[in-house]
């Protein structure tokens, strides 16, 4: 289905991962497909995961082991967008960060002083080693003034055995405790549009957003002025989209299906 907009303008597709491409290590049949049929007429993609736990050289192994073969140039994370954000707005600032190892060295590689006392800003990702001591410091160094970024706004992530808490999850946790609400990255925010126009070169309005979750994915798409393209395959079902104030321009049962109408 589809409104207004047509598929014809769209020159760069914006793809989710994990529901949209693949599910956990089983990659969807047609996604290689796709990603030939944008080559083929004259259309560039993407990969974009909201999933700042891993860093892009994870995501590009990950791909390789499903024969999809990529560079660092064609993907980015939610990481990716507040590293570039902390550099643009707070260049030289000290940043306490609740995020895994692979997160801390994509920080690091990227010259972003890394504190544990006193920092200017706290930072949250998706931490899967997270700690109460962490979680205590962070609510403390809010608390006495230190600015609140979100990787991304997800609150849960999904597994083959089912749902995990993400980012969101514990940013609730750190904004119940300290009355101070974050500042999000990621989808579906314009700072990752931002991110991509500038990247690219491509304008939003050459840009669709495709995945599996209408409240991050497509709807970094529609309230952008770029395309939101939501497929059938992961977390939303079709009876989800009239309940939800955030509608998509195109609805696809799965990608490969996107894929066969270019």
């Amino acid at each position: 289905m589809g409104n207004k907009k047509s598929m014809n303008d769209i020159k760069l597709f914006v793809l989710d991962m994990d529901g949209t491409f693949y599910l956990g290590d089983r990659i969807y049949e047609g996604s290689l497909d796709f990603l030939n049929n944008v080559k083929e007429t004259g259309r560039e993609f993407i990969f974009f995961t909201n999933n700042s736990s891993k860093a892009p050289r994870d995501y590009i192994e990950k791909l390789k082991k499903m024969n999809c073969y990529i560079e660092k140039k064609d993907i980015l994370t939610s990481g990716d967008v507040t590293i570039e954000y902390l550099k643009s707005y707070y260049n030289g600032a000290s940043v306490y960060l609740l995020g895994t190892k692979e997160l801390e060295k994509s920080f690091k590689d990227a010259e972003i002083s890394l504190v544990t006392t006193n920092p200017d800003i706290v930072v949250v990702g998706f931490d899967m080693t997270i700690t109460y001591e962490k979680l205590e410091r962070a609510c403390t160094y809010i608390r006495n003034g230190a600015k609140f970024i979100a990787t991304h706004v997800d609150i849960n992530c999904p597994t083959e055995e089912g749902f995990i808490p993400d980012c969101g999850a514990i940013c609730a946790a750190i904004e119940l405790s300290t009355g101070v609400k974050p500042e999000f990255m990621g989808k579906p925010t314009d700072k990752t549009v931002a991110m991509i126009t500038k990247l690219t070169g491509y304008q939003a309005e050459e840009i669709a957003f495709v995945g599996d979750r209408l409240y991050t994915d497509v709807a970094t798409g529609v309230n952008n002025g770029s395309t939101g393209i939501l497929v059938l395959t992961g977390e939303t079902k079709l009876e989800d989209v009239d309940k939800s104030e955030i509608k998509p321009d195109f609805i696809f049962n799965s990608i490969k299906d996107i894929g066969d109408s270019l």
